[in-house]
C-alpha cells in the first residue's frame, strides 16, 4: 500500500541550474511547461499520495505560494528559512510533520518515464517494514540522462543494495525516491547532514534495499540536462 504521506525535498540553492534559479527556486524552474515540482507532485499523486510535505529556503514564499495552488493533494510546509538542512536534516526536522508510518522521499530534480505504471506505488508494495528499512527506486546506468557520475549502488539478487565505494563504477543510481521508516531518522541530530549517513547505517546492518524504476530517468541539475530532458519528452509526446 502507497503510504499516505510524502517529503518533497525541495530547499535547494539549485546553484548548478544559475542563470535559471537567479529569479526563482530551483523547483520552479519548467521542464515542458511544467515546474519541476509539479512533476513530482504529479507522480505521487498518481500513486494515491494524499500529503506531501515540503521543505523551502530558497525564495521560499515564491515556492510556498505555487504549491499551495494545488487542489489535488495536502500541502504542509517545512520551513528551512533560517537554515538550509541538506537532504538528512530536511527529514529529521520535518518528522513530527511526517507521522510515525513509513513515508516517500522525493527530490525535486527527477523527471522520469513510467512505461509500467505508477514506479512510486510499485516501489511502495515491494516495500516490507519488518526486513527493509529503506526502500530506494534506482535508475539503470543505461537507461538515464543528466547523471554524470559512475553509479551508486551494486544489488543482491534480494533487493539488498550496497554502495559502490572502491569499485570503479556500479549499475545502479539512485533517482531520487525512497520509501523510509521514521525509526531510523528518529535518533539523529538535528542538524545539517546527508541523508547517505542513514544509508550507510541501514547498508551495514542489511536493511538498505533497492527496486528497479523500469523505465527512462532524467536527473534535471543544470540547464544542459534540462533542455536534454525537454528534447527526450518532446520526442515522445503524441503527434497533436
Amino acid at each position: 500500500m502507497t503510504p499516505h504521506t510524502a517529503m518533497v525535498l525541495a530547499a535547494g540553492l539549485g546553484t548548478r541550474m544559475k542563470p535559471l534559479t537567479d529569479d526563482r527556486p530551483k523547483a520552479l524552474v519548467q521542464v515542458r511547461g511544467r515546474a519541476l515540482i509539479d512533476h513530482v507532485l504529479d507522480r505521487l499523486v498518481d500513486a494515491g499520495v494524499k500529503r506531501a510535505v515540503v521543505n523551502v529556503h530558497a525564495f521560499a514564499d515564491m515556492l510556498e505560494a505555487h504549491v499551495k495552488r494545488r487542489a489535488d493533494i495536502e500541502i504542509v510546509i517545512s520551513d528551512e528559512r533560517t537554515q538550509l538542512m541538506e537532504t538528512g536534516g530536511g527529514v529529521r526536522q520535518a518528522l513530527p510533520l511526517l507521522g510515525e508510518a513509513p513515508f516517500i522521499v522525493c527530490n525535486i530534480d527527477s523527471v522520469w518515464e513510467e512505461p509500467t505504471g505508477s514506479a512510486i506505488a510499485r516501489l511502495a508494495r515491494g516495500y516490507n517494514r519488518e526486513t527493509m528499512s529503506a526502500r530506494l527506486l534506482l535508475a539503470s546506468m543505461e537507461e538515464q540522462l543528466g547523471y554524470d557520475g559512475a553509479g551508486d549502488f551494486v544489488s543482491e539478487p534480494d533487493g539488498r543494495i550496497g554502495f559502490r565505494d572502491e569499485r570503479v563504477n556500479a549499475p545502479w543510481a539512485y533517482m531520487g525516491v525512497q520509501i523510509v521508516d521514521p525509526a531510523v531518522v528518529a535518533p539523529e541530530p538535528i542538524e545539517p547532514f546527508s541523508f547517505t549517513r542513514i544509508w550507510r547505517r541501514l547498508a551495514e546492518e542489511r536493511r538498505l534495499f533497492g527496486a528497479p524504476l523500469i523505465g527512462y530517468w532524467m536527473h534535471v541539475g543544470d540547464p544542459g540536462a534540462r533542455a536534454e530532458a525537454e528534447a527526450r519528452l518532446a520526442a515522445a509526446a503524441p503527434s497533436p
